[in-house]
C-alpha cells in the first residue's frame, strides 16, 4: 500500500472522493489546497480512447498557451551560416554547431527546448540515444525542425508546448502555475483540449474523451467532469 505524507494526507481529507468538480471548481480547489513553499505547476492527465501500439492512433503535437507556462523555457539551436546569427537574435539560450553537437554528445543537456534547421539533421540523428529518452530529440511535426528560427525560437519561450500520448493512451501537460488566475488557466486548459480535439487521430474509434484529472506538483489529483470541456469547444 502507498504510504502518503501526513501533509497531503489532510490535504486529501479536503477533496470529496467520487466527486465530479468542474474545471473551474477543480482549479480553485488546487489552489486553495496548495501549502508547499514555492509557486507548484498545475497538470492535467486526459485519458483517451486511443491504443497508440496503432499508427492510426498515435497523438503527437503542439499547441500555443495564450498565457504561456509560467516556466522560463531555455532553447538551444543547432544550425550552420547565416543562421547562427538569427539564433542569436532571437534570443537562443544556445547556438552552435559542430561544437554544440559535441557538447550534447559530452553531457550538455542544460535546455528545454533542441531546434535545428534541417540541413543539420543528419548530424542530429546520432544523438538519438541521448535525446530521445528526454524528449529533447527535434521533429518536423513538434516545429524543432524548422528555417523559421526566430518564430520557433520566440514561440516555445513564449508558450508552445509539445504534448503527446503515452502507451496507455493518457496526454499529461502543465498547463501554467497555481498563482495564475482561474480565468488565464482556463484559457490555457481550453487551448489545449481544443488542440487535442482538433488533432483527433484519424483511426480514433468510440469514445474519444474518457476521464480528465488536474493536479498540481506536490497536490492530489482531482477528476474533473468533461462536459463543460466538451461543450465549449462544440
Amino acid at each position: 500500500m502507498r504510504k502518503y505524507s501526513r501533509r497531503f494526507q489532510q490535504v486529501l481529507q479536503k477533496v470529496k472522493q467520487n466527486t465530479l468538480y468542474s474545471p473551474v471548481n477543480g482549479i480553485e480547489l488546487l489552489k486553495t489546497l496548495s501549502n508547499v513553499k514555492f509557486v507548484e505547476t498545475i497538470e492535467v492527465h486526459i485519458n483517451l480512447g486511443l491504443d497508440p501500439k496503432y499508427a492510426d492512433q498515435q497523438l503527437r503535437s503542439t499547441v500555443i498557451l495564450p498565457n504561456g507556462t509560467g516556466k522560463k523555457i531555455r532553447v538551444a539551436v543547432v544550425t550552420k551560416g547565416q543562421k547562427i546569427s538569427e539564433a542569436m537574435k532571437a534570443n537562443a539560450d544556445l547556438v552552435g554547431s559542430d561544437n554544440l553537437i559535441q557538447e550534447i554528445v559530452k553531457g550538455r543537456l542544460d535546455f528545454d527546448k533542441l531546434i535545428v534547421t534541417p540541413d543539420v539533421m543528419p548530424l542530429i540523428a546520432k544523438l538519438g540515444r541521448i535525446l530521445g529518452p528526454r524528449g529533447l530529440m527535434p521533429s518536423p511535426k513538434a516545429g524543432t525542425v524548422t528555417v523559421n528560427l526566430s518564430d520557433a525560437i520566440n514561440q516555445f519561450k513564449s508558450g508552445k508546448l509539445e504534448y503527446r500520448v503515452d502507451r496507455s493512451g493518457i496526454v499529461h501537460v502543465p498547463f501554467g502555475k497555481l498563482d495564475f488566475t482561474v480565468i488565464d488557466l482556463m484559457s490555457n486548459l481550453m487551448a489545449l483540449c481544443g488542440s487535442i480535439d482538433k488533432n483527433r487521430p484519424s483511426g480514433a474509434k468510440g469514445k474519444y474523451w474518457k476521464s480528465v484529472y488536474l493536479s498540481s506538483t506536490m497536490g492530489p489529483s482531482i477528476q474533473v467532469d468533461i462536459n463543460p470541456l466538451k461543450e465549449t469547444l462544440a
